[in-house]
């Protein structure tokens, strides 16, 4: 049974092994140039999501390594044989300025970039998904709202059919 993915699209993820599914399910539908901007509060669930899609992708090619959290760093680089992956965290950013110098302008048209914190872009792309998660009914519940352009529409919709 194929659900619609008609946007916004707000799902309840009961758990963190749920959140986790969604991801997995979502990363073989991404490809360079595709953008994921994640919000929410500290402690929301970004950094897991990209944990979990970041870990398919690499179990994928064999290329299993560790996922730190960027958050010290801002940026960690996974180069993979189907190309790079990008995992930014701005929070720690005090001027949309500082973004230049990280390089992910260039990396937003070549790479696949999940990037949290990114009410700190300057002006972030367009094309972008955006998944803003927020804590939900219960200690390990998560509430995760999708936006994004028509394309994404079907896309996503594909990532729903294998996710509870």
């Amino acid at each position: 049974m194929t659900r619609s993915a008609s946007f916004p699209l707000t799902l309840h993820l009961s758990s963190p092994e749920h959140t986790t599914r969604l991801a997995e399910a979502m990363a073989p539908l991404l490809g360079a140039g595709d953008v994921l901007l994640l919000s929410g509060r500290v402690g929301a669930g970004k950094s897991h999501f990209s944990r979990g899609l970041i870990r398919w992708r690499m179990r994928r090619v064999n290329a299993l390594e560790d996922v730190p959290s960027p958050t010290f760093t801002l940026v960690q680089t996974y180069p993979l044989p189907d190309g790079e992956l990008w995992h930014a965290d701005l929070y720690r950013l005090s001027d949309p300025d500082e973004v230049e110098e990280l390089g992910l302008a260039a990396a937003f048209e070549e790479a696949i970039c999940l990037v949290e914190w990114p009410d700190r872009l300057p002006t972030p792309p367009a094309h972008a998904l955006r998944l803003h998660f927020e804590t939900g009914e219960g200690d390990d519940a998560r509430t995760l709202t999708i936006a994004g352009g028509k394309p994404w529409e079907s896309r996503i919709a594909s990532a729903l059919e294998v996710t509870p």
